[in-house]
C-alpha cells in the first residue's frame, strides 16, 4: 500500500514513528515531512498529503500534529478526502465501515506510539461496508460539489 505520511513539529515524533512502523510492515511509505521539530504551519503539510490521498497518487494518508484536529480540518478541505481524527482502534474501524475514511490523523502530543500502531493498523486493515453507508458518503460527496463547486484536489479549477 502507499501511503503517505506528514505532521508539523508537535507531532514530528510520532510520525517519524509510525513511518517506521509501516515501513516495517512493507508499506510503500512517502513522507512529505517535517522533518525537524523546528516550528512550522501544519496546512501545508495537510494539504501535500491530502492531495495525494484525492488524486490517487496515495492509497491512504496518515497526518500529525499536537492534537490531530487541526490536521483533520485542513485535509478535509479537499474535495475527495474524508479524513478522521482518532484516539481509539475502535473509532478507526468505525470510520473505515460506516464512513469510508480515506485519512488518518493522530495527536502527537496525546497518543503514544503503541496505540498509534493499533489505530493504523485499524485503519489499514479495515474495508469500507458499503450498503446503507454508500448513500451516506454519497451525500457527503454531494455536499463538496454544492459548496465547493471550483475546487478539486486543493486546487481552484
Amino acid at each position: 500500500m502507499r501511503i503517505f505520511v506528514g505532521s508539523d513539529h508537535a507531532g514530528f515524533s510520532l510520525k517519524e514513528h509510525v513511518k517506521s512502523y509501516l515501513e516495517r510492515a512493507g508499506h510503500d511509505v512517502v513522507d512529505v515531512g517535517t522533518h525537524s521539530e523546528d516550528s512550522v504551519d501544519y496546512p501545508d503539510y495537510a494539504l501535500k498529503v491530502a492531495r495525494a490521498v484525492a488524486s490517487g497518487e496515495a492509497d491512504t494518508g496518515v497526518l500529525v500534529c499536537g492534537t490531530g484536529l487541526g490536521m483533520q480540518i485542513a485535509a478535509n478541505k479537499v474535495r475527495g478526502v474524508r479524513a478522521v481524527q482518532i484516539m481509539d482502534p475502535e473509532l478507526a474501524v468505525m470510520a473505515r465501515k460506516h464512513n469510508n475514511a480515506n485519512l488518518l490523523t493522530l495527536a502527537g502530543r496525546y497518543t503514544d506510539p503503541q496505540t498509534a500502531e493499533r489505530i493504523v493498523d485499524a485503519f489499514l486493515s479495515t474495508a469500507f461496508e458499503g450498503g446503507r453507508h454508500e448513500r451516506r458518503v454519497e451525500k457527503i460527496a454531494a455536499i463538496e460539489q454544492e459548496y465547493r463547486p471550483g475546487i478539486t484536489q486543493g486546487k481552484e479549477s
